[in-house]
């Protein structure tokens, strides 16, 4: 079964709507399966998202790819800065 990725602002939206189900009574099993989703999704999601709006979890989706962008960034230089020190002491 191919795996479904979600956007930040859908994973929002289902946690809401898993929230109303469960305000009316549903259990998590229930809800969960109205959204066709796994349990242990809807928890991982409600840990990374619970108390987010829409535009917040977009916010953090960028700030996360931003994140992955500038370690790169700073394991280059940090690679860069190695080799340079190992040259500089005539170790090559």
């Amino acid at each position: 079964m191919p795996t479904k990725r979600h956007s930040a602002e859908q994973i929002v939206r289902k946690l809401r709507e898993a929230e109303v189900e469960l305000a009316r009574g549903a259990t998590v099993k229930d809800a969960c399966r109205k959204l066709a989703i796994a349990e242990h999704t809807y928890y991982r999601w409600r840990r990374e998202y619970g108390g987010l709006r829409v535009d917040q979890a977009r916010r953090l989706k960028q700030l996360e790819k931003e994140n992955v962008r500038l370690k790169k960034i700073v394991a280059e230089k940090e690679l860069d800065l190695s080799i340079l020190k190992e040259v500089a002491e005539g170790n090559f």
